[in-house]
């Protein structure tokens, strides 16, 4: 267990510190070759779709013939996808690589095949906590990678910039070779009595499931808002850039604990309980934010109390998901899932920057994002989390 955790959890700190910077890149790319905020709003947000398409795919190769393999590829994917957004020259070619390419990537290397390990490597009575800790290291790259990041655009360049984490995620190749399950030796699965078609029609035809599909739309819908145009959204408003890549930090660095406590307290409280709080905290807290006059010290508070509830959706969302379906074809329904959460970041990001070319503000995606989160609230009370009855023994 202890190699399964220490693995997943450092190629997720790997992908997902690199992909929480993007926002970065924004004003450099667009300002370099002269496009509107729109354009590189849209290849981010065709990272974000794609990425939940593949990751249902990603899940049931994962699931079939094992999670190293497909980890292994994507990270050599993702550090050619990099060096394309780094060389992109037209908005097509910057939409291949940083959308499309990316996005591909993303999905083998991040939660939904990560946990699948977890899931088949880790009791039932750790399985939340194991996934908090999983979360959190990818909070913890986050945190560390959105400096680094900035320091890399600001003293090389942002193409070089994109070369060095090119380089980077290649460290996931080593890692990934280390998560090899036995029972996939060989590259067979181990014997199921339940087909991908019969999972997926039992998840897709379940209340809760949909449900919890529902509130990660509206999770994802503002993570990408925020993490992707607050730069922007500050630096617009009169704040340095530094303060951006503070904010951008803390959340990484907060997120740490949320996704922790969160994963711990699934162990102790419905887990549908603490999602509705999750979302209702993120909406009271954009609606303070935007009625407080703008400093460094509003956005840096603010950015603690996001960083708090920003990932910290991920260890109760999958682990109820594993609790009613059991861990057969975890990849799988936790790509489904976060398929959800990639449409909303694909309208967060992209509305964010539509919005912004048309009304010169992003005041309304801020609504938008406070309305959603109450909803996700309430969607989120009716979940039944308890382990599914079938009429026949599924595995």
């Amino acid at each position: 267990m202890v190699r399964v955790l220490l693995c997943g959890a450092a190629i997720l700190a790997i992908s997902m510190g690199i992909r929480h910077g993007f926002g970065l890149w924004l004003q450099p790319v667009t300002q370099s070759q002269g496009w509107s905020r729109e354009t590189f709003a849209f290849a981010i947000a065709i990272q974000n779709l794609t990425w939940g398409v593949a990751g249902i795919f990603a899940g049931m190769i994962a699931d079939r013939f094992g999670a190293f393999r497909v980890i292994m590829g994507a990270a050599c994917l993702y550090a050619l996808g990099l060096v394309g957004m780094s060389q992109a020259t037209t908005p097509m070619v910057l939409t291949l690589s940083t959308g499309v390419m990316i996005g591909l990537a993303q999905a083998g290397t991040t939660f939904a095949v990560i946990y699948g390990i977890i899931g088949r490597n880790v009791s039932a009575a750790k399985r939340s906590w194991a996934m908090g800790v999983a979360a959190a290291a990818g909070s913890f790259g986050q945190f560390f990678m959105v400096p680094v990041e900035g320091f890399l655009i600001s003293h090389f360049g942002w193409q070089e910039a994109l070369w060095v984490l090119a380089g980077s995620i290649l460290l996931a190749l080593p890692l990934g070779y280390l998560l090899r399950e036995p029972s996939f030796s060989g590259g067979q699965a181990p014997k199921r009595d339940q087909s991908i078609v019969q999972a997926v029609r039992e998840a897709l035809g379940y209340p809760s499931f949909l449900l919890l599909m529902g509130g990660y739309f509206v999770c994802g819908f503002q993570v990408v808002f925020i993490g992707v145009h607050m730069p922007s959204y500050l630096k617009d408003n009169g704040l340095s850039p530094e303060v951006a890549s503070y904010a951008l930090a803390l959340i990484g660095l907060f997120n740490i604990f949320g996704t922790y406590a969160a994963g711990v307290m699934g162990q102790k409280l419905l887990k549908k309980n603490i999602l509705a709080f999750i979302y209702l905290a993120r909406a009271v807290s954009i609606s303070v934010f935007l009625v407080l006059p703008l400093t460094p010290w509003s956005v840096y508070v603010f950015s603690a109390v996001m960083g708090l509830l920003w990932l910290s959706t991920v260890p109760p969302t999958n682990a109820a998901v594993a609790q009613i379906f059991g861990v057969a074809h975890l990849s799988m329904l936790s790509g489904f899932v976060f398929f959800s959460h990639q449409v909303g970041s694909f309208m967060g990001v992209w509305l964010g920057g539509y919005l912004y070319d048309t009304t010169g503000s992003y005041d309304v995606v801020w609504y938008i994002s406070i309305a959603l989160g109450v909803m996700a609230a309430l969607i989120n009370l009716p979940v039944r989390e308890a382990p599914i009855v079938r009429t026949t023994a599924h595995a």
